[in-house]
């Protein structure tokens, strides 16, 4: 895998589950300089999207570059990380999680410490890294997962809905945090079901619609300016689950 990353490209990329085309024929150019987030009603293969990405599973058809180099599964895992919905919490300390993620990276021993606890400052969780992961509350536990993988220093971070189940509080919380990664210097790819959040957080949108890609737009203009009746209905709140 080349250093360069980017453009991360996906080239004619499908994936079929029992029968069912969950990501159709897509083409999708990211650079390495924006916030991407993608957007969708339910049904549109947004989740799916992130996970071929990520390399967590393998397209049926098509194939997916990162810097011109073909990728494999999860072939560029040192250089991305991945949050979802619901983190899961190993049954040890919070400052554990990370330290075991930095251990599954090849970290060195001598480094892996300094670089947990580094990170669980950064997410405001230093004064519980010896609490058990599995008791933190839910904004606590997603900020935990966002640590351990901001640990890794990832060039490109997945987010799949990571405030879908936290109340506006921690949701405002987490969008501090991936605002704080993104300048320092890692791509965001990030599904959500909020508008407000996509108008918050975005410099570009993706919109897809039933698993295509319909528009891939600065977040400005998605949002004043649709160029799709699919996406203009979307915003408005017209456009029914697939």
């Amino acid at each position: 895998m080349s250093e360069n990353l980017f453009p991360l490209v996906m080239e004619g990329v499908s994936f079929h589950h029992n029968g069912q085309t969950i990501v159709d024929n897509m083409t999708l150019c990211l650079d390495g300089a924006t916030r991407t987030i993608i957007l969708g009603a339910n049904g549109a293969g947004k989740s799916v999207t992130m996970r071929v990405l990520h390399g967590l599973i393998a397209p049926t058809s098509g194939r997916i570059t990162w810097g011109g180099q073909v990728a494999r599964p999860l072939s560029a895992s040192n250089k991305q990380a991945m949050v979802f919905q619901k983190p899961v919490m190993l049954r040890t300390s919070a400052l554990r999680n990370v330290t075991y993620a930095l251990k599954l990276a090849g970290v060195p021993n001598l480094e892996r410490l300094a670089r947990a606890r580094q990170a669980m400052v950064r997410v405001g969780l230093g004064h519980l890294e010896s609490r058990a992961a599995r008791v933190l509350s839910g904004g606590e536990q997603q900020r935990l997962a966002l640590a351990r993988a901001w640990a890794l220093n990832p060039r490109v971070l997945f987010l799949d809905e990571p405030t879908a189940s936290l109340d506006p509080t921690a949701t405002r919380e987490i969008e501090e945090i991936i605002a704080e990664i993104a300048a320092a210097g890692t791509k965001i790819v990030m599904t959500t079901h909020s508008l407000g959040q996509a108008q918050r957080l975005a410099d570009e949108i993706v919109f897809l619609h039933r698993g295509r890609v319909v528009e891939q737009t600065p977040a400005t203009e998605f949002f004043q300016k649709p160029r799709s009746p699919e996406a203009a209905a979307f915003i408005k709140g017209e456009l029914p689950w697939i």
